[in-house]
């Protein structure tokens, strides 16, 4: 019998990257239907913390019956003087490249590799890709509308002073988007860094190579930016990468614990859709200031909130910590709150607490898995961006899909956020009156429905699995692959 073949997958570290990029392997894998086999080359996260979850997730993925493979990849040393974790990620990856090579070729003859899926800003691995004449492929686990924005990269440099987008008057043109205010534009390439700006230009050259980009969206939720990239609004007078819809990708993993979480139990005593949540991502975390403000506001709205407050991160490191709640929140803010609020300093189950009846609102990061689990249960927001490109998010959030009520942020403090400002938009999303609110929440809901009908049997992403499928078994074998 004859060996079947593999789709290799180089997947960044980082929740966010790596178990999304293996969640879409998993769909591919059972689209396929045992017609080839998956191999996940692991690259050593630059840290203990991030490397221990990632060792985390491939442990439960061998142990899981379905046919992948993971294969460590050699460690390198990390690249110094980088500006950005953007940066960082593109040059780390640049010296695993001999590895990689080295990895894909040791498969054949027994496994002939027939593509490789490489994280957004993995695109340095093409150079060798191409070299084993192996068809290339982007998995693009962020929004079109942030795909779109670095295709436009090239063309937006001309408009752009040394001060970047922040100095800019007018807006900005991202296809199948309204036009976007310069301050929306994505952190990375608002503070007048032109290495950041750089990179996220150099990748964006870079996928008008891959013979396609796997985009964890839906039609449903971006087709009119899918359309204008598909279209060549993006890259006029180029040829755009074929595009592959197959979202929303959602991890539905258990966390392994017998009893519920504490906050869940918590939640269980709440009426339905009363609880805001405040969340702020794995990375996401407030200074004392910004918190005094939070808590001002989450008092006065007078509505019950479960609030996930972490501590700011250790010097040299980038993941919050457990917060002392003592040191951090105001004088009498949980006797006052006490019966209608819960402040956890710790990680929490975000999805668990999103799909529970009591939960009727979410502030957010817009981290886009964060923003694609509260669609999937159909929780309005309220986006609150930190960095990346969450304040595109946030405004695809608002003026593209309707799915939330605006903040109002000091973008000249940091994107300070005022306890008042705060209140008004936590009355809005949880009242009744609010003609806003009732719009972000019968949104919320709807796109909710669509995004499960997307990927279900004959959704439009279950549609874009199945051609990605053949496209990938009929493409030529190695030595004759021309892209």
């Amino acid at each position: 019998m004859a060996c079947r073949p593999t789709v290799v997958v180089v997947p960044k570290w980082g929740s966010g990257h790596f178990i999304s990029a293996l969640e879409a392997g998993k769909r591919l894998l059972a689209t396929g239907r045992g017609a080839f086999t998956l191999t996940v080359l692991v690259i050593h996260a630059p840290s203990e913390a991030m490397a221990s979850e990632v060792q985390g997730h491939v442990c439960r993925e061998a142990v899981s019956g379905l046919d992948i493979r993971f294969l460590q990849l050699p460690a390198v040393e990390h690249p110094t003087c980088c500006v950005d974790p953007a940066e960082f990620a593109s040059r780390y990856v640049q010296l695993h490249a001999p590895h990689v090579k080295a990895a894909i070729a040791g498969l054949g003859p027994s496994s002939r590799v027939a593509a490789v899926v490489v994280d957004l800003f993995f695109t340095a691995l093409f150079d060798v890709v191409h070299e084993l004449a192996v068809p290339a492929y982007v998995y693009f686990s962020s929004p079109a509308a942030f795909l779109a924005l670095m295709l436009r990269l090239p063309a937006l440099r001309e408009d752009l002073t040394g001060a970047g987008f922040e100095a800019m008057e007018s807006t900005v043109d991202v296809p199948g988007l309204p036009p976007v205010p310069p301050s929306y534009m994505p952190a990375c390439l608002v503070k007048a860094k032109i290495e950041s700006y750089d990179w996220f230009e150099y990748h964006g050259r870079r996928f008008m190579e891959a013979r396609g980009v796997i985009v964890n969206t839906s039609l449903e939720l971006e087709g009119s930016i899918l359309a204008a990239i598909a279209d060549g609004r993006c890259v006029p007078g180029l040829r755009a990468p074929a595009l592959h819809a197959i979202g929303p990708v959602i991890w539905f993993g258990s966390t392994d614990d017998e009893q519920p979480h504490e906050c869940v139990r918590w939640l269980d005593a709440q009426p339905p859709a009363s609880v805001v949540f405040l969340c702020f991502g794995s990375m996401g975390s407030l200074d004392a200031a910004q918190v005094r403000e939070v808590a001002a506001g989450l008092e006065r709205s007078g509505h019950r909130f479960l609030w996930v407050l972490r501590g700011r991160p250790v010097a040299g490191t980038r993941l919050p910590t457990d917060a002392d709640l003592a040191e951090l929140l105001p004088e009498g803010f949980l006797k006052a709150t006490a019966g209608r609020g819960l402040v956890w300093p710790a990680w929490a189950p975000q999805r668990e607490i999103l799909s529970h009846a009591a939960v009727g609102g979410f502030v957010t990061h817009c981290g886009w898995n964060s923003i694609l689990e509260s669609l999937w249960f159909g929780v309005p927001m309220i986006p609150w961006p930190l960095y990346g490109e969450q304040h595109l998010n946030a405004f695809e959030l608002v003026a593209g899909v309707g799915a939330a009520v605006e903040l109002e942020m000091d973008r000249r403090k940091g994107f300070f956020v005022e306890a008042g400002e705060l209140e008004r938009a936590v009355r809005i999303l949880m009242g009744g009156a609010s003609d806003e609110g009732k719009k972000a929440r019968k949104t919320a809901a709807e796109t909710s429905t669509a995004c499960r009908k997307a990927v279900g049997e004959g959704g439009s992403s279950c549609a874009a699995l199945q051609r990605l499928v053949r496209e990938i078994l009929v493409l030529p074998t190695a030595g004759n692959e021309t892209r």
